[in-house]
C-alpha cells in the first residue's frame, strides 16, 4: 500500500471518530459553555503530555477570542503553579482516560482554592469525571495509531472539542473582528483589522460628468488606474459611477459608441462603505458582491476617496 493512501485511511478513521462524537454533545456542553461565558475570574486550562500540548492552544485560542484564559501544566502546579488560580477561575482539566495521575493530584487544592472544575474527559467514570462540577465528554472509540497508544484521535477529539468551545463563546460575546484585532496588535493581521478606510482609499478620484462622452470616461479611468470614474451631475454631486464592466458591457451593447454618454452606460445603485469603517467591512462588501472597488463617502454623505482591493491587499 502506498503511503499516500493509508495516510487518506487515517483521515477517515479520525473523521468517523469525529463524527461520532459530535453526536453525542449534549446539555453538559450547554452548561459549560453558559458557566464560562458567565465566569467572573478566566479560564485555567490544564494537561499533562499531548493532551497538555491541546490544552495550550485551548487556552490560546480562548484568550484570543475574549475568554480570559492561562494554560498550566499539571506536573507543574503542585509546584507553585496553583497560585495562578482563584476562586472565581474556572479549571478546564484535560484527561482521554480521565486518570491522569498528575491531574487528580491537582483536584483537591483547586476545590480548596474554590474554583469550579470542567472535566474534558473521554472515560465518563473516570475519577476525574466524577470529582468535576462539570463534564464534558471526548470519547473515541479506537485510536487511529494501529497500536492503540500514541494519542491521536483522541487529541484531536480534545482539539476540536476546545474549538468548539471558543467558537460558541465568541458568537455568545458577539466577538466582531475589531474585537479580535485589539487583542492581535502586531503584525500584518493586527493592522489590517485595526486599519480604517480612510487610511488606505485613494483621494486622487477619477471625476467625470454625466454628458462626458464614452471615449473621455475610458481615458479617465485608464489615467486614474482604479478601474472606475464618480459621474456627476451639473451640481457637482455623485449620482453614479463607471466601472470597467461598466465599460465592457457598452461595448457589447451599443453599436456608435461615438454618441454614447456617461449617463447612458453608468451605475446608479452602485455600492460605497464609509470612510470610517474598517477595511474588513469593506472587503466584506466586495466579496459578498463579487465588485474590487467602492465609492468612499465621509460623513456628511460625499464621496471623498476610492477603494479598491488591491489597497486591502496590498496594505501592510
Amino acid at each position: 500500500m502506498r503511503y499516500s493512501e493509508r495516510a487518506k485511511q487515517i483521515f477517515q478513521e479520525e473523521i468517523l471518530q469525529l463524527s461520532k462524537l459530535s453526536e453525542n454533545i449534549d446539555e453538559n456542553f450547554d452548561q459549560v459553555v453558559e458557566v464560562v461565558f458567565q465566569c467572573r475570574g478566566k479560564v485555567v486550562v490544564t494537561g499533562v503530555g499531548k493532551t497538555g500540548t491541546i490544552g495550550q492552544k485551548i487556552a490560546s485560542s480562548l484568550a484570543s477570542t475574549g475568554t480570559p484564559a492561562i494554560f498550566i501544566n499539571a506536573a507543574e502546579a503542585m509546584h507553585g503553579d496553583l497560585g495562578m488560580v482563584s476562586k472565581n477561575d474556572i479549571a478546564l482539566l484535560i484527561s482521554n482516560s480521565g486518570s491522569s495521575q498528575e491531574i487528580l493530584n491537582i483536584i483537591a487544592p483547586l476545590k480548596r482554592i474554590g474554583a469550579k472544575l470542567v472535566a474534558m474527559t473521554g472515560n465518563e467514570q473516570s475519577p476525574l469525571a466524577r470529582e468535576s462540577d462539570f463534564f464534558i465528554n471526548t470519547h473515541i472509540d479506537k485510536e487511529a495509531c494501529p497500536l492503540g497508544l500514541a494519542p491521536t484521535t483522541s487529541t484531536t477529539a480534545a482539539l476540536v472539542m476546545g474549538d468548539a468551545l471558543m467558537i460558541c463563546l465568541m458568537e455568545k460575546r458577539n466577538f466582531h473582528a475589531e474585537n479580535y484585532a485589539l487583542y492581535h496588535p502586531g503584525g500584518a493581521l493586527g493592522r489590517k483589522l485595526l486599519c480604517r478606510v480612510e487610511d488606505v482609499m485613494s483621494i486622487n478620484i477619477p471625476v467625470v460628468n454625466t454628458k462626458t462622452p464614452f471615449r473621455d470616461v475610458i481615458y479617465e479611468v485608464s489615467n486614474k488606474r482604479l478601474g472606475m470614474t464618480i459621474v456627476q451631475d451639473e451640481n457637482g454631486t455623485c449620482c453614479g459611477i463607471i466601472t470597467d464592466g461598466d465599460i465592457r458591457r457598452a461595448v457589447q451593447k451599443y453599436d456608435d459608441l461615438k454618441m454614447l454618454k456617461a449617463e447612458d452606460f453608468m451605475t446608479v445603485q452602485y455600492k460605497k462603505t464609509s470612510s470610517k469603517a474598517l477595511l474588513t467591512e469593506a472587503l466584506e462588501i466586495m466579496d459578498n458582491n463579487n465588485i474590487t472597488t467602492l465609492a468612499v463617502e465621509d460623513q456628511e454623505k460625499k464621496v471623498c476617496g476610492i477603494i479598491s482591493i488591491h489597497h486591502i491587499i496590498d496594505f501592510q
